[in-house]
């Protein structure tokens, strides 16, 4: 996982809202990893408690994960389709 990019620095392509005590969450925290590692890239995690807005987007779907900006999946993270999503294919 990246912390906050530095000036300059390209945001990570994968962003997964989450929780602290959703087993759903370190299920998806456990793909978007794994996915990440192999494919070389990072990702933000983003806890929705720290913001009521986010608490209302998302706190019925978490974990959320963005691809690219663009909502990608909820509950659960495919590791394939995480995959295809972040190599085009």
């Amino acid at each position: 996982m990246s912390g906050p990019t530095e000036l300059g620095e390209t945001p990570p392509r994968v962003v997964l809202y989450s929780k602290p005590g959703c087993h759903l969450c370190d299920d998806a925290r456990a793909v978007v990893e794994a996915v990440c590692e192999e494919l070389g890239e990072t990702y933000d995690e983003i806890d929705i408690t720290t913001s009521e807005e986010l608490m209302r987007s998302y706190g019925e779907e978490i974990p959320v994960t963005f691809v690219d900006g663009r909502q990608h999946d909820f509950w659960r993270v495919d590791p394939a389709r995480l995959r295809a999503a972040l190599t085009g294919r």
